[in-house]
């Protein structure tokens, strides 16, 4: 009896043992095909996320080019021609890189390309998201000025960021890093003396008041980058940068810059650009979207504002 009993024992304990196995086999399956679809529909969603910006970030710009009245042409070819200086990172891009996580991109946001450079002798993937327009603002503005990129960054990664955006173009030959920058007790600072010795044909695109502090007549300001792909201020500036290559003088213009940036902490106006025409046009901004870059040739030509004499900087109506 007792033999019999250990038999039944051992074989309802092998039965028992045989269903566990089955069940966790199940179960690991039934994991696996979880996981497996789980992967297919994030991949699903990445590709949407991404389709999505692409549509949101370049959608069909018009920029329509103006033909020259002969007055303007003519001015076009006294002038000098000028040199843009610009800025990266949160300018132009904005990017991350592994084990750092932003709060001002969404998780999950695809980046438009990665960058894979060596800092260190460690391996270093950025993922990088371009400003919305940022091609088409390059290729219109390189018909206008030369285009120079100024960054406070590495130069291992401030050249394979340039080298994305110029897609071989040539657009972004002459290229300055963190090597060539000023530091001080605030941080990078850049000369643009070290660019070009001439003042008053250059001037730089940058969001941080701190890099041109020592160029402030040299400089616009522009609105901090992340990942906003409904943004439009390299947009908004075109018409002002248009006309403002007729100028003899960059700084006259640009040295009411101090005067924007107290206003652009006190504002709150999407872009920079209504601000620029309220005080340096002396428009009301009512009457802002009504103007395109024949209207600012025309204003900055006509004589509406004159400099004042002996102050190249100052200006009358």
């Amino acid at each position: 009896m007792r033999n019999k009993r250990k038999e039944v024992n051992s074989l309802s304990r092998g039965g028992q043992s045989s269903d566990n196995f089955l069940l966790r086999f199940l179960r690991g399956g039934s994991y696996g095909i979880y996981c497996w679809f789980l992967s297919i529909w994030n991949c699903i969603l990445y590709i949407l996320r991404r389709q999505y910006r692409s549509m949101r970030k370049y959608q069909v710009v018009k920029y329509q080019d103006i033909p020259l009245s002969p007055l303007t042409a003519q001015r076009l070819v006294i002038v000098r021609r000028k040199i843009l200086v610009l800025d990266l990172d949160e300018t132009l891009i904005h990017s991350h890189h592994d084990g750092v996580v932003r709060p001002m991109v969404q998780p999950g946001t695809p980046p438009d390309f990665v960058l894979r450079v060596h800092i260190d002798n460690h391996p270093v993937r950025f993922f990088v998201h371009c400003r919305p327009h940022v091609d088409f603002f390059l290729s219109t503005v390189s018909q206008w000025f030369d285009l120079v990129v100024f960054t406070a960054s590495m130069e291992i990664y401030g050249t394979s960021v340039a080298d994305k955006l110029d897609k071989g173009r040539g657009l972004l030959a002459r290229r300055y890093f963190r090597q060539h920058c000023t530091m001080d007790y605030s941080g990078y600072t850049k000369d643009l003396s070290a660019i070009h010795s001439d003042l008053s044909s250059i001037f730089i695109l940058d969001n941080s008041p701190a890099a041109y502090r020592n160029f402030r007549q040299n400089a616009i300001p522009i609105k901090s980058w992340f990942s906003d792909p409904t943004d439009t201020c390299l947009l908004n500036l075109l018409p002002f940068l248009d006309a403002l290559r007729f100028t003899s003088d960059v700084r006259s213009i640009l040295s009411r810059n101090q005067i924007l940036q107290q206003l652009l902490v006190l504002t709150r106006f999407n872009t920079s650009l209504e601000v620029w025409y309220l005080y340096v046009f002396g428009l009301p901004v009512v009457v802002v979207e009504q103007f395109d870059r024949g209207d600012c040739v025309d204003i900055l030509i006509s004589g509406l504002l004159t400099p004042l004499s002996g102050d190249p900087s100052g200006f009358q109506r």
